[in-house]
């Protein structure tokens, strides 16, 4: 049912923790299925995520999305970490199951709202970035996966 890198992001999660004093912080969740993710950036003067961590309440495979979402932005700039998309997750983790694509978003979201409440927080305007949903199980039907 899952990939053997979903299970090794579940039983072996990178990036686990907090970060006292975060540039930015996000926090998502799904009312539906209970899961909610936050996401911890530090970001240096030159815009580069020096660290990031997460912290997730829910499935298997919400655990591994966040974990994965978190290698994937770790070292690149603001604008790149826009462009992680919860496809790339998908594809990075090789494949969710269709029940558990919902996982993917949440980390998609947690990084723009970790990205947003930095940009809040230095009065800065990031390319592309919306404010973020809190609940993305509202918005679950206008999603194209």
């Amino acid at each position: 049912m899952y990939t053997e890198k979903v299970m090794d992001h579940f039983q072996n999660p990178r990036n686990v923790g907090e970060i006292e004093n975060a540039s930015g912080t996000g926090t998502v969740g799904n009312a539906k299925c209970g899961d909610i993710m936050r996401i911890y950036l530090d970001i240096d003067e030159n815009q580069v995520i020096r660290d990031v961590k997460f912290k997730t309440f829910g499935c298997g495979a919400a655990v591994a999305t966040s974990s994965m979402a978190t290698e994937m932005v770790k070292g690149k700039t603001v604008q790149e970490a826009m462009e992680v998309t919860n496809k790339a997750v998908m594809e990075a983790l090789d494949g969710l199951p269709p029940v558990k694509v919902h996982c993917s978003l949440l980390a998609e979201e947690a990084i723009h709202a970790a990205l947003w409440d930095y940009a809040q927080k230095n009065g800065i305007v990031i390319e592309g970035l919306e404010k973020p949903k809190s609940d993305i199980s509202e918005h679950e039907e206008d999603e194209e996966y």
